[in-house]
């Protein structure tokens, strides 16, 4: 019975040696090929409990940087949720309403003043004016811009001169004997100078208030 320790204690020891040897070899199998092929200055770079710590370290970043982000990494029912900033709705901008166009004498004489239809006085050179534009058809409205076209260039003034221009007559003929296309009287006849005048009016501005607003607008027509 007395030796019955001793066997114990021995039994005990060659367990002990047998361990500290199994667990020298795990370590040699372990280490020994990862230090053959990595330099020694490397070597703390890849110890197995920095390389853990630091595995588990950026592990902790990771689901930090996912949880700000608004990364849901359930898989639950293998469905992944990711959050995407909405893009803003543009703010729209009032288009501008179009003015609708004007109608009448304001707009036939560039959208200025329109001069109001007064009956001419009989026999006047007005009168014979307004004959001619009845027989082209223009009307009472292109009638009054042209009485206010050469009230302005002239003041039916059938001898009216310009010295500084040379323009002549109720419609400002430049040069004067132009208007003798019209006839050889032009000089002194109201009559040879308006149906000169008309028949450039009608060439160039279509009608009288078409030459009435470019007069307003540039000064000459």
């Amino acid at each position: 019975m007395p030796q019955q320790p001793a066997r114990w204690s021995r039994r005990r020891g060659v367990v002990g040696t047998f361990a500290v040897l199994a667990v020298a070899a795990f370590a040699a199998a372990y280490v020994g090929p990862l230090t053959t092929s990595t330099p020694a200055a490397h070597a703390a770079e890849v110890d197995p409990v920095s390389l853990y710590a630091h595995t588990i370290h950026d592990a902790q970043e990771y689901l930090a940087a996912s949880e700000a982000a608004g990364v849901d990494l359930g898989r639950d029912g293998l469905a992944y949720t990711v959050y995407v900033t909405p893009t803003p709705t543009p703010t729209p901008t009032a288009t501008p309403t179009k003015k609708p166009a004007s109608t009448g004498g304001s707009s036939s004489s560039g959208g200025g003043w329109s001069p109001p239809f007064v009956s001419p006085d009989p026999g006047s050179a007005q009168a014979i004016a307004y004959e001619m534009v009845m027989a082209r058809g223009w009307g009472d409205s292109e009638f009054a811009c042209l009485v206010a076209l050469w009230n302005k260039e002239s003041g039916w003034r059938v001898n009216a001169y310009n010295a500084s221009s040379g323009a002549y007559g109720i419609p400002q003929s430049l040069p004067g004997n132009k208007m003798a296309t019209a006839g050889a009287d032009w000089a002194t006849n109201p009559a040879t100078q308006i149906s000169w005048g008309l028949g450039y009016i009608g060439g160039r501005y279509g009608a009288p208030c078409g030459a009435w607003g470019h007069s307003q607008a540039k000064g000459w027509y």
